[in-house]
């Protein structure tokens, strides 16, 4: 049975939708709107109840009729369960509904917007939904510590965000902590939040704090790139120019290129350490990517061609990248690579042929999209023939 309906059997809102999340909330002031003849009175219950009765407090508050909400809006002083409600009519079309509905939720203590802070950004996303958002950030800004940073745990990605920049803004968790939440989590509006926060923290005005190592290392050795790229920036303002050195063979692009950057502030030239890295590629396969982007075709083209044939896949597939990269890719000399028994060499060499595909032989393509061949092989191929469709087709308005 539907929320709505159970509250009009006279089910508590706190019972029914005590703990609902923000959609629920949402979905009940819809299903009230939806309901035929008195929202408050389903058709099976028509006929045993003999005269109307006035709807439960829950159902007025989203009924159809805009005085009848806003009479019922007074309602919530008294029923605390019901303060979801009064963030909808916050959102009120009625303009006397949501200004009544605004001048209840502004009376509220600060801590008691949390428990709605999911449904109040919810609802801060459309317009007229500015009002409670302020209330409730200025609320965090003020509120006890202890469950601002509750909030922090929210499951809501929109809640926990917003619980995180009022955090970073007072203060309330250490460089050690922000970095490790930028380590740790998989949100990328998180990570470039925790990340610069923990760095200007420890290295202020240029001058490096007592927790400064501890957090620079915390963010090299992060899985994210970026947060890696966030702590190899850093080692500029560190003064720590040389230990960028390790990253110019970084598997991250963004990475490699923060590493060149920190190393040419120091007047240090990344190209001829690329070509030192590639004579032992086993080492640092990435090292093969990083020379094909700093380094210059007629010279280090044929450094790159050489390692597309290395045994060990990793130095291939970052080879292939270096190619196109210097933009010397050749589709002759990669296309048999199409059949190489490692699916990143395959798919790297796919990105690399995707531009030329009209050039390859149809024939080859469909060979290797056949139900026998390895997947990797197989998505590549048919990737291909469908560039090379478009490739081939006529431009708009051509004759």
């Amino acid at each position: 049975m539907s929320a709505v309906l159970r509250v009009c059997q006279g089910a508590s809102p706190a019972e029914v939708l005590g703990a609902a999340s923000a959609e629920a909330w949402m979905a009940f002031d819809a299903g009230v709107r939806n309901l035929d003849g008195r929202p408050w009175l389903p058709d099976r219950l028509r006929e045993e109840t003999p005269r109307p009765t006035a709807p439960p407090p829950a159902v007025a508050l989203c009924h159809p009729d805009g005085r009848v909400r806003e009479a019922a809006l007074d309602t919530v002083r008294t029923a605390p369960e019901l303060r979801p409600l009064l963030v909808v009519r916050c959102t009120d079309w009625v303009p006397p509904v949501r200004e009544r509905a605004r001048a209840l939720l502004a009376e509220l203590p600060g801590d008691a917007l949390f428990p709605l802070a999911e449904l109040i950004l919810r609802l801060a996303r459309p317009a007229r939904g500015g009002f409670a958002r302020a209330l409730l950030e200025n609320a965090l800004r003020a509120g006890p510590a202890t469950e601002v940073l509750a909030l922090t745990a929210h499951p809501d990605r929109a809640t926990y965000r917003c619980a995180y920049r009022v955090v970073v803004e007072r203060g309330l968790l250490t460089p050690r902590d922000l970095a490790a939440t930028a380590a740790s989590c998989g949100d990328v509006t998180l990570q470039d939040l925790c990340a610069d926060a923990a760095v200007a923290a420890v290295i202020p005005g240029g001058a490096v704090g007592p927790d400064g190592a501890a957090v620079l290392d915390r963010l090299l050795t992060a899985r994210a790139p970026r947060v890696r790229a966030a702590g190899v920036t850093a080692l500029r303002r560190a003064g720590r120019h040389s230990d960028a050195e390790p990253f110019l063979a970084d598997r991250s692009a963004v990475v490699r290129a923060c590493a060149r950057y920190v190393l040419r502030q120091d007047g240090v030239a990344p190209l001829p350490l690329y070509r030192a890295l590639c004579t032992e590629p086993d080492a640092r396969p990435a090292a093969a990517a990083g020379l094909g982007e700093c380094g210059d075709p007629t010279t280090d083209a044929g450094t790159l061609w050489a390692l597309v044939e290395h045994p060990l896949p990793a130095v291939r597939r970052h080879a292939i990248s270096g190619l196109r990269a210097l933009d010397v890719v050749e589709r002759e000399r990669l296309t048999p690579l199409l059949d190489d028994p490692s699916p990143a060499v395959v798919r790297a060499v796919t990105q690399a042929l995707l531009p030329g595909a009209a050039g390859i032989p149809e024939s080859l393509l469909r060979e290797r999209s056949a139900p026998g061949r390895p997947r990797a092989v197989r998505v590549a191929a048919d990737r291909l023939l469908r560039a090379a469709r478009l490739q081939r087709r006529p431009a708009p308005g051509y004759r």
